[in-house]
């Protein structure tokens, strides 16, 4: 083996959303440079909307990812609200929490058993998996249609919902609707229990970086749609003043912005960051769960993720069921709207961390200016800080195991770089 120089590249990371690279220089057996290249052109969705009516930004942003539609016309739907001073019923807050909690199952889903876990159990994808494991995939498609039955039932279809709207829903769905899911639900919460405690058997390296995790806080729920921004460092701020601390600025070797505390660099969003400031929020069954697979706050291996995502799943599985059993139906969809010039933003817990929107609009509806920053931009310099610390633990690894850490430590993000784009290609170089 030449150790002059060795070059490792992967085409391709697969199991991610999106396309992108990696790029790793090791000079002198200490990583020299870690870069999370994202190359997918940008899709100019925040052009797309100017000049568009503020009624077309759910659906429009929803267009943004296939995986988590809801929360892109979640955050859009609160910052339309936010800036002409709308009140939504609690009735209907609590409905699009329920329609959320279908995306989170599906995407969480999605991640555990068919992206992540292969990682984990040494295959190269969810179908070999599934030879020696088929029990447990087939619990995770339960899951997921779970959470594609919500979709369906309140947001009209499994794929891109068309039932938000700015005040409320286009229709809210019938009891009876709404009833004939709790079967479905109840099964999921036992797989949901199976999947926490297998889980917890998977090998975890022991990597545990001091990140400054930041997600939504609220007093009475674990925050999906509403709450304060909270950061394990001490942060503690309305969403308004998002912009005051956080800022995206540009790498030279991406397409993609990086967002980073203003004077503080790299945070962490995601599930860990829910699990670490939002504990005491989960539901008993969860917590109990979760701490007899060993997992309690503050949790910093990022590999964890995969139990921390199971152990919501346990969590708003059984938060579904409540909220159907408890739920009537509105009088009206959907308040007025009562359109007026501002300036406002909204914050929800897309599956992969918090998804900022703001807006502004004149006295017509029409949308002047529009920022979108999703988990992924947020998370990107805490990916590349992970590589950087991860590889410099593993360089006398062969290439080939190199390069699957690498990868697996950037699915812990469980990255939608198509979102991003407003990973991956690998390549290692080693010097002297």
């Amino acid at each position: 083996m030449n150790k002059e120089q060795r070059i490792i590249k992967v085409d391709y990371l697969a199991r991610v959303e999106g396309e992108g690279g990696i790029f790793l220089k090791i000079k002198c057996d200490r990583v020299e440079r870690a870069e999370v290249r994202i190359f997918e052109p940008p899709r100019f969705f925040e052009a797309f909307l100017q000049g568009r009516r503020y009624a077309e930004a759910p659906d429009f942003t929803a267009r943004i990812c296939g995986i988590c539609p809801v929360a892109y016309q979640t955050s859009a739907v609160q910052a339309m609200e936010d800036l002409m001073g709308m009140e939504v019923p609690e009735n209907l807050v609590k409905l699009r929490r329920l329609l959320y909690i279908g995306e989170w199952l599906s995407s969480h889903a999605l991640h555990v058993f068919f992206l992540h876990a292969p990682d984990f159990l040494g295959y190269q994808d969810a179908i070999q998996m599934a030879r020696d494991h088929g029990d447990m995939v087939k619990l995770g498609l339960e899951l997921k249609k779970a959470g594609n039955a919500l979709f369906a039932c309140i947001g009209g279809r499994e794929v891109h919902p068309v039932n938000v709207r700015v005040g409320g829903f286009y229709r809210a769905p019938t009891k009876k609707e709404l009833t004939v899911l709790l079967e479905q639900l109840k099964k999921g919460r036992e797989a949901a229990i199976q999947t926490v405690r297998w889980t917890a058997t998977l090998p975890f390296p022991d990597f545990e970086p001091d990140y400054e995790f930041v997600a939504l806080n609220h007093p009475e729920e674990y925050a999906i749609t509403r709450g304060r921004l909270k950061s394990s460092r001490g942060l503690d701020l309305p969403i308004s003043a998002y912009e005051d601390h956080f800022a995206e600025e540009q790498a030279p070797y991406s397409h993609a912005l990086q967002s980073v505390r203003r004077g503080g660099g790299a945070y962490f969003v995601g599930p860990l960051a829910r699990f670490n400031l939002n504990f005491k929020q989960l539901s008993p069954l969860a917590q109990a769960e979760a701490r007899s697979a060993g997992l309690t706050p503050l949790v910093r291996n990022p590999f964890k993720s995969i139990m921390v995502r199971a152990v919501e799943m346990l969590h708003v599985v059984e938060e579904a069921a409540a909220l159907i059993e408890a739920y009537e139906e509105p009088e009206e969809p959907a308040v007025p709207v009562r359109i007026r010039a501002g300036k406002g933003c909204g914050i929800s817990e897309a599956p992969r961390g918090i998804l900022y929107h703001r807006y502004r609009i004149d006295d017509q509806g029409l949308i002047q200016e529009a920022q979108i920053v999703p988990p992924t931009s947020q998370n990107q310099k805490s990916m590349e800080a992970d590589l950087a610390q991860f590889a410099g633990r593993f360089l006398d690894l062969s290439d080939d195991e190199l390069t699957w850490r690498l990868e697996q430590a950037v699915r812990n993000y469980d990255p939608c770089i198509s979102c991003a784009t407003h990973c991956l290609k690998v390549r290692v170089v080693r010097e002297g």
